[in-house]
Order: structure tokens, then C-alpha cells, then sequence
């Protein structure tokens, strides 16, 4: 009798495993934050601290968001440079970079210090040696300045005049695995630290369009999204391009300006546009909008995407944050 009394509570608990599995699957829920204490709904930039606070940028400030309570920093109250918010990045000590209309300013948790006065901060990136690049636009002259680097102490700006830089307007920038800076504007240069490699619509498969994103995933790809020009890959010997405009979203709407691109935990890419966004999988695409149950609006601009360490995707739009929970 034993025996089989035992047989029958693995039979049991085999049975409640698998119904709990089942339950874990959940459906894609999207919350939006517009109202709930966001400064300003047009958001450009979203970094996450060490602690998991999410630092908004908008059109009137910045915003601390640690999951209940929101916290203000503007020109009224802090040191902040500018209220209008470019991009954000957080380095290893936790220091906040803040890229806005007038400089960029780091807040150490306590204190504001602005750098490049009087620049438009567009981009800021990070590398491994803890050396900070801006791409900067003089907002007095209207003169795009390229790329500055900050080591700490001291400021090296490269230019079309004084290195291999393809242009001085830069949109984005970014870092692959082997320390290579990537900048990416009217053409797209790579910077070894030596030697500058410049690709443009005339000498490689990019599109004839500005790039306003960069990003390498885990197979060393790089991937651009351009204004105008949907999608490029390049694995550093051939290039594939994609049109957002032939992928159906059911509604109508079609854009092949990208603004923003992340990757998930699971290795999607993620592709932020002027309707809502687009999700990729290396085989079919997922589009999120108003018209279909991930309530991202059609019409809306997707500025930014960032992934936090639950898997949790965060999106910077025209309408405010939106925090899609996927599973």
C-alpha cells in the first residue's frame, strides 16, 4: 500500500508543477506613467542605476522614478544646465550624465557639475577606460562640433579637420566589445583608437540617410536605424537592410525613421520609430500600438529604449514612459 500511495503523490506534484509552469506564461501588460508624476510627457533619454531607479529625461527636466515615488530636478532647484534633456548615461561610480540643450551636467547624488557650456549634448557614451564622449552642437554659431572626449582631467575634440571623421553632425554614439567607438550622423565612422573607418551609402551597403541609432548584439552585428532608411546590419563584411515600411502594423501607419535601438535579455531587437515601435526576433517582427493590445500609440515617437535587469522594457516617447512586463 505504501508503494503505491507514494506513486500517487509524485503523480500529484508532477501534475501541480506543470499547471504552475503554465500559469507563469503571462500576458504582455503595458503601463504608461504620463500622469503619474512625470514632469513632462515628451521623454528623450531613460537610464537605470545600479538600484533600479529609472532617471527620465524630458523637455522640462529630469526625473528620479524608484517605483512608488518621483523626484523632480530642473533649473529651479538644482544645478542642472539646461531643462531641455538630450540623453543620459550612468558610469560605474554612478554618476548621472546629463546631455541637455546647454551642456552636460554629472550629478554625483549631491552636486551638479556642467561641462561644454553653451553645446547641445546629443550623445554620450562610456568605454572601459572611463573616458566619457559627447558629440556637441555650439548652440550660439549653429556649428556642429564633433565629437569631444573627456578622460577625467582632460578634453580631446576630433573633427573633420583633425581626424578621419566623416562628419561633424553626430546623432549617436556607441561602443562594440573590442573598444571600438562608433559614430554615427551624416555617414557612420569607426575609431579604433588609431585608425578611422568611414562607411557611407558610396562605399558600403548603409543607406543614404542620417543614422540616429547604433547598437553591436551578441553575435559582434551592428545595427544602425536611420531616418528615413529603416535598418541596417552589418557583420563587418556584409550588409542586410530592412524596411519598416513593409512591415504590416494593421492600422495604417508606416515610418521608416528609427530613432532608438536596444536588445533584450532573450537577444530581440527592439526598434523605437515615428508610430510606436517594432520588436524583432532574427524572423518575424512584433509591432506595439494603440490599435492592438500593447497600447503603444500609433502615432506616437519613440525616442528611447532601455532594458532593466528583470527584462522589463522601458520606452521614451512623445506621449511619456511606457513599461512593457512581457512574461
Amino acid at each position: 500500500m505504501k508503494r503505491h500511495f507514494s506513486k500517487f503523490i509524485v503523480i500529484v506534484v508532477l501534475t501541480i508543477m506543470v499547471c504552475s509552469c503554465k500559469k507563469e506564461t503571462n500576458t504582455p501588460t503595458m503601463t504608461n506613467y504620463t500622469d503619474i508624476g512625470l514632469i513632462n510627457h515628451t521623454v528623450y533619454a531613460i537610464a537605470i542605476d545600479a538600484q533600479g531607479n529609472k532617471w527620465v529625461g524630458t523637455q522640462q527636466g529630469v526625473a528620479k522614478f524608484d517605483g512608488n515615488n518621483w523626484t523632480t530636478f530642473t533649473t529651479a532647484n538644482s544645478e542642472l544646465a539646461n531643462n531641455m534633456i538630450n540623453c543620459m548615461v550612468i558610469d560605474v561610480q554612478g554618476n548621472k550624465w546629463v546631455g541637455t540643450w546647454g551642456g552636460v551636467s554629472k550629478f554625483d547624488g549631491n552636486k551638479w557639475t556642467t561641462y561644454l557650456a553653451g553645446n547641445s549634448i546629443s550623445a554620450i557614451a562610456i568605454d572601459a577606460e572611463d573616458n566619457k564622449w559627447f558629440s556637441t552642437f555650439d548652440t550660439l554659431t549653429s556649428q556642429s562640433g564633433g565629437v569631444s572626449k573627456f578622460d577625467g582631467t582632460n578634453w580631446t575634440t576630433f573633427t573633420t579637420s583633425n581626424s578621419g571623421l566623416v562628419n561633424n553632425w553626430i546623432n549617436c554614439i556607441a561602443i562594440d566589445i573590442q573598444g571600438n567607438k562608433w559614430f554615427g550622423g551624416k555617414g557612420v565612422s569607426k575609431f579604433d583608437g588609431t585608425n578611422w573607418t568611414n562607411y557611407t551609402s558610396t562605399n558600403s551597403g548603409l543607406k543614404n540617410c542620417e543614422v540616429n541609432a547604433i547598437i553591436m548584439d551578441n553575435l559582434r552585428n551592428i545595427w544602425f536605424g536611420t531616418s528615413g532608411c529603416g535598418v541596417s546590419k552589418f557583420d563587418g563584411t556584409n550588409w542586410t537592410n530592412f524596411n519598416i515600411t513593409d512591415i504590416p502594423d494593421g492600422a495604417g501607419y508606416a515610418n521608416n525613421s528609427v530613432l532608438a535601438i536596444a536588445i533584450d535579455l532573450q537577444g530581440n531587437k527592439w526598434f523605437g520609430t515615428r508610430d510606436g515601435a517594432r520588436k524583432f526576433d532574427g524572423a518575424s517582427w512584433t509591432n506595439y500600438a494603440t490599435y492592438d493590445k500593447y497600447n503603444i500609440s500609433g502615432d506616437t515617437f519613440v525616442y528611447t529604449i532601455v532594458v532593466d535587469k528583470q527584462g522589463n522594457i522601458w520606452f521614451g516617447t512623445d506621449h511619456g514612459v511606457y513599461e512593457l512586463t512581457e512574461n
